[in-house]
């Protein structure tokens, strides 16, 4: 069992590593919603800024979705390293079931990209350019 756990431990980390990654994303749109929110109504030089609300709190639904499939994908990977585990030491046959384990676990992985990847092209919009 220990050589078939290796894939789903280099999985682990690596949605790890994206969490992390969303994480600061996320944190870095909520500060800028916040910094936005704080622009006066009467402030001429900066109030065009505050139409770009909408598309930061689009961002950050968007990020946080590919934070949720990503954490799901991850439970279900430690829920595959504990049945197989668990299975093995009962001296059953646990292929099937890591193997659905396995894909329901890179499903939600591959839904998290691309709800990053949503995010990734909203941030790369013109709206972030205008000076």
């Amino acid at each position: 069992m220990i050589a078939h756990a290796v894939a789903p431990a280099f999985l682990l980390a690596s949605i790890a590593a994206l969490v992390s990654i969303l994480i600061n994303r996320m944190a870095g749109v909520t500060d800028r919603i916040r910094a936005i929110n704080q622009i006066a109504d009467d402030d001429p030089g900066r109030a065009w800024l505050k139409a770009d609300i909408a598309r930061l709190k689009r961002r950050e639904a968007l990020l946080n979705q590919s934070l949720q499939l990503a954490v799901t994908g991850a439970i279900g990977i430690v829920v595959l390293l504990l049945f197989g585990f668990i299975v093995a030491l009962l001296g059953y046959r646990h292929e099937f079931g890591a193997g659905v384990l396995f894909i329901v676990s890179l499903c939600l992985l591959v839904g998290s990209l691309f709800r990053f990847l949503q995010d990734i092209k909203i941030s790369l919009s013109e709206h972030d350019h205008h000076h």
